[in-house]
């Protein structure tokens, strides 16, 4: 049993504890190259919190994490089967009713742990704040943290490196060999402008990418997954022992 794991702990435990913050893991479930599980995103969501809050946890944060929300933002691909898909509007009221249980019981900080590149979390946010003053409520997404260049060949955003070299590491029962991998290509936009960052649209995925990847998976090892884990959850670790320990009077300070 790890105390600091909501769907592994008790009663008889959580009502001797007085936890700080709450992590609530949010993947998706969707098509990832030919070689990874649908669930890759729910893996790294669970495994990434879980290990994260562990290190916060023995440091004396009292974190815990809420079991994970397997099913995420997927507008851009209807035409895949069983891409499922949660309209933003579904996951304001998920997180709604939530909050509203945390905000009662009085655990008022709470971290969205945001593996899935389609969810977006931001004006959500902004409108959860007005409705519950007291909380602080943040999202945390691994995979635009600084500094995966120094550990991976190719940074694509979907299947390639980075995230297969994760799967080869935490389930690598699951990942076919790389050998039945596409070399997930990807079209950008004709228009330049779209693909400078400053105008956006969603990408219709199927017309990008014919094997749902965005990134070349040939380089990913598992030795690459073992090292750039334990580099983000320490990451993540110390960020959430920080929330967990500051006094929320204490939010802000002088530059």
């Amino acid at each position: 049993m790890r105390q600091y794991i909501l769907s592994e702990t008790n009663w008889k435990t959580v009502k001797q504890s007085q936890f700080q913050v709450a992590v609530l893991p949010w993947g998706a479930t969707e098509a990832h190259n030919y070689h990874l599980p649908y669930g890759t995103d729910n893996y790294l969501a669970d495994h990434i919190a879980a290990e994260s809050a562990r290190i916060a946890f023995e440091r004396g944060g009292k974190v815990i994490v809420l079991p994970n929300v397997p099913f995420g933002v997927n507008t851009g691909q209807p035409d895949v089967p069983f891409d499922m898909n949660l309209n933003p509007g579904t996951q304001m009221m998920i997180l709604k009713d939530l909050i509203t249980v945390l905000d009662r019981q009085g655990v008022h900080k709470f971290v969205i742990m945001n593996t899935h590149g389609g969810n977006d979390f931001k004006q959500i946010i902004r409108e959860l704040n007005l409705l519950f003053p007291k909380m602080f409520i943040c999202q945390c997404n691994w995979f635009k943290m600084p500094g995966s260049e120094q550990y991976f060949e190719d940074l694509g955003e979907h299947a390639g490196e980075v995230e297969t070299s994760f799967m080869q590491y935490l389930t690598p029962e699951l990942v076919l060999p790389l050998s039945e991998a596409g070399e997930g290509k990807a079209k950008i936009f004709s228009i330049p402008e779209l693909n400078q960052g400053w105008v956006w649209a969603e990408r219709q995925w199927t017309k990008v990418t014919k094997d749902t990847g965005i990134g070349n998976p040939a380089a990913a090892t598992s030795e690459k997954g073992e090292t750039y884990f334990k580099v983000i959850t320490e990451k993540i670790g110390a960020f959430l022992y920080e929330l967990a320990v500051l006094d929320p009077g204490n939010m802000y300070k002088d530059r």
